[in-house]
């Protein structure tokens, strides 16, 4: 083989870049198929939660403590959504978009404070009062200032 017919090789530190570049999007593919199939099991224990609470309700109504859990479990799946959603647009656009990341903390947070036990301390209510203002002034901020550039939303 002559030496005009080779192809030139890149720089170590470029094939190093390259290598994890098509790491990270494998894992974030792998992460995109295991997290379908927890969204799947979760729904399908969700699906048994209501059958069973139903069941056993009296008058065909739920009592506070069956709603809660309820609530708490919708919004696991809402998350499972949202990370879904997220990790989608990682695989295709390789980049992580700032409001999905805050959607996904918010809907955590709100999962938490709806089964949180009213007995709760004041420290713990306060903390999560604190941690979803600074949630939702950071979203408020991201999505202004995309809506400034006029930057779209990716499909």
């Amino acid at each position: 083989m002559s030496a005009s017919n080779e192809e030139p090789k890149l720089p170590v530190s470029e094939r190093v870049a390259a290598f994890v570049k098509l790491f990270e999007r494998a894992v974030a593919f792998a992460l995109l198929v295991l997290l379908v199939v927890v969204v799947t099991l979760t729904t399908i224990e969700l699906a048994g939660i209501v059958a069973r609470d139903l069941s056993l309700a009296k008058n065909a109504l739920l009592d506070a403590d069956q709603l809660l859990e309820l609530f708490g479990a919708f919004l696991l799946v809402m998350i499972g959504l949202e990370l879904l959603t997220s990790l989608k647009d990682y695989v295709r656009h390789a980049a992580v978009r700032a409001e999905l990341v805050l959607e996904v903390a918010l809907i955590a947070v709100a999962q938490k404070v709806i089964i949180l036990n009213p007995r709760a301390g004041a420290l713990a209510q306060l903390s999560l009062a604190a941690l979803i203002l600074a949630l939702a002034g950071a979203f408020w901020w991201v999505r202004t200032a995309r809506r400034r550039r006029r930057a779209p939303i990716p499909p």
